[in-house]
């Protein structure tokens, strides 16, 4: 009669667990390309890496990793995308040169807005 009434309950318990994890998941992956911008970063882009990562489960990310030569040294900056449904991705080419907006975190540099500096 105990085990009738309690595994339930356990079953419950963990199925609302699982759903309020995965809503804390789903929060954190839309809001990965927020990025503050408390910076300003100026340089001509030398490479460009694209690639896809895995966020959590079956949610993915798009990260654009930029090498930019500024007037001193080579910089590191990324741009993280969720990837939906109608997700629009920006095009780099090398050689342009930019100025993005973000944050640093360690040695790199995480943007979400970036303009391109007319010559």
């Amino acid at each position: 009669m105990v085990t009738a009434i309690v595994i339930p309950i356990i079953c419950l318990y963990f199925f609302w667990l699982t759903r309020k994890e995965i809503k804390e998941q789903d929060e954190k992956w839309l809001a990965v390309s927020n990025v503050r911008e408390e910076s300003v970063l100026t340089g001509e882009i030398k490479s460009i890496v694209e690639e896809k990562q895995r966020f959590y489960y079956h949610r993915f990310i798009y990260v654009q990793t930029l090498n930019l030569q500024t007037d001193t040294k080579i910089v590191t900056a990324k741009k993280k995308t969720p990837i939906l449904k109608d997700i629009k991705i920006e095009s780099f080419t090398v050689g342009e040169v930019i100025l993005v907006y973000g944050c640093w975190v360690g040695n790199k540099f995480f943007f979400s807005h970036y303009e391109i500096e007319k010559r």
